[in-house]
C-alpha cells in the first residue's frame, strides 16, 4: 500500500527561479522495461525505496535498526521493516534482483573516529550486507557512502571492499556524486557505489546538468514552526559583520579565521605544546594571546586552543599551514583587529572562528547562508545548502534574512523527499535526513544502471547453481580474508 504523502516527492515542475518549493528538477519519465524486486537495507527514511518505487520497482523486504524510524517505515510505505539486519537469517530475505544499502557511514566518516571496518558498533555491517549477497546473489546492487571511504586508511579499506565485492560476483563501478550538479539546491558529496553480476558494459553515472540552482526554491513562506535565532546567536552573527565591515578591501581570506591565534606564540611549527609541556610553555602566549607564565600546569593547557592540544609530536601540515596564515593575518591587520576582538570574547570558543566560502561576494551576511559548526560559523552562498549532516539543530542552515534555522520540511526537500512523513521532533527529523539519500539523485543512478540493456528476470542461467557459486566465493576469498580485519571473516 502506497501513502499519498510519499508520492509527493515526485513533482516534477521545476520553473527556473521561480521561488517555489520543488523537490527536484523535470527529468523525463520512462518506463523500467519490467518491475524488479528490491531490498532496502539500512534504509533510514527509505530514500532508495522512494526512487526505486517511483521507477516502477517493488520492494520485498527492509531492515532498519532504529525502532522509531521502522515504524515512519511502515507509516509511509505500508510494509514492516525487520531490525538489526545481523539478527535476520539470510535465507529468511527473499529474492530479489537489486540490493540498495547506505550502510553506515560513521566508521569511514572525517567527523568521526575512523574505525573503520574494525567499528565495534558499525564496522561489521558491512559483512552482513555480503552475506546477503553471496546467497540470494541479486543481479544489481547500488550502495552509497561517504567520500572518505576511499581514502580510509591510505585506501586500504577501499581494496578490501572492492575484492570483497568482486569476490561475490560484482564487477563495480564508483563515482563521487553531488546533488547541485544535478539542479538540487545541496552540496553533498557522496560516493556511489553500482554493480552488476554480469557486466557493467554500456553503464555510464548520469552526466551532470549544472544547472543554476538558489536555496529559495525549497524555501517555505513563513513556516509556523520555522526555529529563530537566539539572542546570543544574533549577536554572534552582529559581531562577524561587524569584522567584515573593519576589514580594509574586497577580498576576504579563504582560510578559516581562527582568533585564538591573534596574539599567541606558543611554538608549532617544529615542536607542539604536547612536546614541550607545561614547563617548557612558560614565557610564551596561548589564545588570544594570554600569558602563560604564571599559570599551573592544568591552566597552561586550557589556556591554548583546543586544536593545539592534541597529544602529537608535530602537528599536521594543514594545521601547521592555518596558525601561521592566521598569526601573519593579525600581524598585518593588529589595528583594526585589537578594537574588534573584545566583544567576541563573550561567545564560545567555536564562535570565535570564522569561514567565509563566498569569494568575491558582498560583506554582508544577511545575504548568505550561515551554520555554526565546530569549525566555526561558516558563510556560504544562498545558491545552495551546505550539506546535510546528523546534526544537532544548532548545526543546522540559517536563513540569515530570516533570521531562522531551515525546517525538517524544507530539509527534507534538499533530500527530495517532499512530503515524506518525517519523525516528530526538529532533532530526529534533522539526524534522520542528515543520514538519508537524496532520492532524485538515486533515481538518477538507478535509470542509468537498469535502463541500459533490457532487464530479464532473475533465471539461473543468469549465474552458475548456487552451490557452484558459494564454492568459487570461498576460493577466490581465501586469499583475501588472510589480510582482512577480524570482522569480516
Amino acid at each position: 500500500m502506497k501513502d499519498d504523502r510519499v508520492g509527493a516527492w515526485k513533482d516534477t515542475s521545476w520553473p527556473v527561479n521561480s521561488g517555489l518549493s520543488v523537490a527536484q528538477p523535470p527529468q523525463e519519465k520512462l518506463e523500467a522495461p519490467r518491475s524488479l524486486r528490491f531490498v532496502d537495507l539500512f534504509a533510514g527514511l527509505g530514500g532508495f525505496h522512494l526512487a526505486l518505487q517511483d521507477l516502477g520497482h517493488r520492494c520485498v523486504f527492509a531492515s532498519e535498526i532504529h525502532p522509531g524510524l521502522r515504524a515512519l517505515y511502515k507509516e509511509n510505505f505500508g510494509m514492516e521493516a525487520y531490525g538489526d539486519i545481523r539478527q535476520v537469517d539470510v535465507a529468511d530475505i527473499p529474492e530479489h534482483d537489486i540490493l540498495c544499502a547506505g550502510f553506515p557511514c560513521q566508521p569511514f566518516s572525517k567527523s568521526g573516529k575512523q574505525n573503520g571496518l574494525d567499528d565495534p558498533r558499525w564496522g561489521d555491517l558491512f559483512s552482513y550486507m555480503l552475506r546477503v549477497l553471496r546467497h540470494h546473489k541479486p543481479r544489481y546492487l547500488m550502495l552509497e557512502n561517504v567520500p572518505n571511504l576511499e581514502r580510509h586508511r591510505k585506501g586500504t579499506t577501499w581494496k578490501t571492499i572492492l575484492e570483497l565485492l568482486d569476490a561475490a560476483g560484482y564487477e563495480v563501478e564508483p563515482k563521487k556524486l553531488s546533488p547541485h550538479r544535478y539542479g538540487i539546491p545541496q552540496v553533498r558529496e557522496r560516493l556511489f557505489i553500482v554493480g552488476d553480476r554480469k557486466e557493467l558494459d554500456g553503464f555510464e553515472f548520469p552526466p551532470e546538468t549544472n544547472e543554476k540552482t538558489s536555496i529559495r526554491t525549497v524555501l517555505d513562506e513563513k513556516p509556523p514552526n520555522a526555529k529563530g535565532l537566539s539572542e546570543q546567536a544574533l549577536a554572534c552573527i552582529k559581531v562577524w559583520q561587524n569584522f567584515l565591515d573593519r576589514f580594509p578591501g574586497r577580498t576576504l581570506p579563504s582560510f578559516p579565521i581562527w582568533t585564538m591565534e591573534f596574539g599567541a606564540t606558543y611554538p608549532y611549527e617544529d615542536t607542539t605544546p604536547f612536546v614541550l609541556g607545561a614547563k617548557g610553555l612558560r614565557g610564551y602566549l596561548g589564545s588570544h594571546g594570554t600569558p602563560l607564565t604564571d599559570l599551573d600546569e592544568k591552566s597552561v593547557f586550557a589556556a591554548l586552543p583546543s586544536y593545539a592540544r592534541t597529544k602529537q609530536e608535530r602537528f599536521p601540515e594543514w594545521k601547521i599551514r592555518f596558525i601561521k596564515q592566521n598569526r601573519e593575518f593579525y600581524d598585518h591587520h593588529k589595528g583594526w583587529i585589537d578594537k574588534w576582538m573584545p566583544q567576541l570574547m563573550r561567545f564560545p570558543a567555536s564562535w570565535q572562528k570564522f569561514e567565509w566560502n563566498c569569494k568575491n561576494e558582498p560583506k554582508d551576511l544577511r545575504q548568505m547562508v550561515l551554520q555554526f559548526r565546530a569549525s566555526g560559523l561558516r558563510a556560504k552562498r544562498p545558491d545552495t545548502a551546505p550539506s546535510l549532516i546528523a546534526m544537532t539543530t544548532t548545526q543546522v542552515p540559517i536563513i540569515t534574512w530570516e533570521d531562522r534555522y531551515i525546517t525538517p520540511e524544507e530539509c527534507a526537500k534538499l533530500q527530495s523527499m517532499k512530503g515524506i512523513k518525517l519523525p516528530d521532533t526538529p532533532t530526529q527529523a534533522y539526524t534522520a535526513l542528515g543520514n538519508a539519500v537524496n532520492v532524485h539523485l538515486v533515481g538518477r543512478v538507478a535509470r542509468a544502471l537498469l535502463e541500459r540493456q533490457p532487464i530479464a528476470p532473475k533465471l539461473d542461467l543468469l549465474h552458475e547453481t548456487r552451490e557452484d557459486e558459494d564454492l568459487d566465493d570461498a576460493a577466490a576469498l581465501e586469499e583475501s580474508r588472510a589480510q582482512m580485519p577480524v570482522a569480516l571473516t
